[in-house]
């Protein structure tokens, strides 16, 4: 079984794909999209994206960095996707998934799942642009306003070539509100002979157990779920594998944030860091009662060395306790 961890646009981009790669379990990650329109980006652009370039394409622990593309011009993405490559992306990957209405109303993301035939030539022809030693996969939604299509959609990203799909399991219309219907992946996965990851809500071990029953699929990717529980791709490979599964505790996620932090200070104004490290602790606040009372004590700071101390001194308190 494979974990991917998602691209979230302004959320994970590659300090958060370093910090939380390094806690293990992930296969792959993969980047925030690139917009691609009527041209060929420039190196800059693919570099500021996925730094990870540089270094085989990789993060500093050795997990592939998949390069995301998005767009509804097939010569523009195919033309994009070899500049990717020749840049040294090990993999691309398509957005089909997309609700944004600032990409949907550009004929970008899940608004092309109207549209399976053109799904098939967008996937054909980065396919075909690329040496078929490096993977395309492709991800989306179960359809636009409904799921009528998604078989469709599948069955054409497949026949275009992909080499695994990845399906948000919702619509676009549904977009983030209601629970992800892990169900209507099953009947996905049992006419596709690549393999389909299933994604949405999978935020705890027992989310990931109940998706599996569900839909079949033991694939993964983690979004949300990988920033409220940073530890749980780790668990769930722990527990697949028989071995004792225990989520990650507050001292080590305290210590996760404090790297980010220095990772991320004299690259970024200082309200820049701070408005990050208060966005994650926001989230990581649903999962850990401790992530809740940090969160509580800092929400009204400014200075990031305040912020650093009070996560220092929690996690001081713990490693004592």
């Amino acid at each position: 079984m494979k974990i991917i961890l998602a691209p979230m646009e302004g959320v994970i981009d590659h300090h958060m794909r370093h910090a939380l790669a390094s806690v293990g379990g992930y296969d792959a990650c993969v980047t925030e999209f690139l917009r691609i329109t009527d041209q060929r980006l420039p190196e800059r652009v693919f570099k500021r994206m996925s730094p990870e370039l540089a270094h085989s394409g990789q993060t500093a622990t050795g997990v592939p960095v998949i390069l995301q593309l998005l767009g509804g011009d097939a010569e523009m993405m195919a033309m994009n996707a070899q500049q990717a490559v020749h840049l040294g992306a090990p993999a691309i990957d398509i957005n089909f998934g997309c609700p944004s209405r600032f990409v949907t109303r550009k004929m970008g993301g899940s608004v092309l799942l109207r549209e399976p035939e053109r799904v098939h030539a967008i996937v054909a022809a980065v396919r075909k642009a690329v040496d078929a030693s490096i993977p395309v996969t492709a991800k989306m939604r179960l359809g636009y306003e409904d799921d009528s299509l998604a078989l469709d959609n599948a069955l054409a990203i497949q026949s275009a070539g992909a080499a695994a799909l990845t399906v948000h399991a919702r619509t676009k219309v549904e977009g983030y509100g209601p629970p992800a219907r892990w169900e209507a992946l099953a009947p996905l996965r049992e006419a596709l002979t690549i393999p389909l990851i299933a994604n949405g809500d999978i935020r705890s071990l027992d989310d990931y157990q109940r998706c599996v029953a569900a839909s079949g699929c033991e694939d993964v990717m983690l979004g949300r779920g990988a920033l409220i529980n940073p530890g749980l791709a780790r668990q769930i490979k722990q527990h697949h594998h028989g071995e004792v599964s225990a989520p990650m505790d507050w001292s080590d996620i305290s210590a996760l944030i404090l790297a980010l932090c220095e990772q991320m200070q004299g690259q970024y104004p200082q309200r820049t860091v701070v408005m990050r490290i208060k966005q994650w602790l926001g989230m990581l606040r649903k999962h850990h009662a401790e992530g809740q009372r940090v969160f509580d004590e800092v929400r009204q700071m400014r200075v990031l060395a305040d912020i650093k101390a009070v996560l220092g001194l929690r996690q001081y308190s713990i490693n004592q306790g």
